[in-house]
């Protein structure tokens, strides 16, 4: 059991340390407005908790309807959330960061953007699920579940020193869209959506 926690936290530390990035930028966008934690923590384990549904789906061989190819086209999720955002800031929106903040900072979209940065966990997971025991994936997913929060935590915790907070409040409305596009199109070259 020691052996399934150890691997279980290796591998969710090497599919998920991008998205410290993602939630300090969250956290950055929702600053100062209530609820921002909560609304992270509740779309993370959203997002987290539908990657692992389909990769124990996939992995029993219950889900077969969506094919591999499939999942690159989930770029798209980050990529118009990035271009929304950006067209916001663009137009002058973003001159009521709160009003815009609040708009962006929901738990579904968080959810939306971890689920679909999650094409790799889905992919790096269900190969590791199909090859060892049930008792072993019940473990690996409590281990993650546990690490979600770590994970949201340690992003909170970086997006709050105070050099990085300020760079972040500074560049925020720049660096969001940008880090949303960036993660959008790299899901879509990728996986080969479109035939990238």
């Amino acid at each position: 059991m020691l052996t399934s926690v150890l691997q279980a936290f290796g591998l969710f530390m090497a599919t998920n340390i991008d998205d410290i990035i993602v939630l300090s930028l969250f956290f950055a966008r929702g600053a100062g407005l209530r609820g921002t934690t909560r609304k992270i923590v509740v779309g993370q384990y959203l997002g987290f908790g539908g990657i692992l549904v389909v990769s124990v789906l996939v992995s029993l061989g219950a889900v077969t309807f969506l094919p591999e190819s499939a999942i690159a086209y989930f770029g798209l999720i980050p990529l118009l959330l990035g271009l929304l955002t950006a067209w916001k800031v663009w137009r002058g929106d973003g001159d009521d960061d709160d009003r815009v903040a609040d708009k962006t900072i929901s738990a579904l979209t968080v959810a939306g953007v971890t689920f679909a940065n999650g094409g790799d966990n889905i992919g790096v997971y269900v190969p590791v699920f199909v090859t060892v025991g049930a008792g072993a994936v019940v473990a690996y997913c409590v281990v993650f579940l546990v690490l979600v929060m770590v994970l949201v935590l340690l992003a909170k915790f970086v997006a709050t020193r105070r050099p990085i907070a300020e760079v972040l409040e500074r560049w925020e409305h720049v660096l969001f869209p940008l880090v949303l596009i960036g993660l959008g199109v790299a899901i879509l070259v990728e996986g080969g959506a479109f035939g990238l």
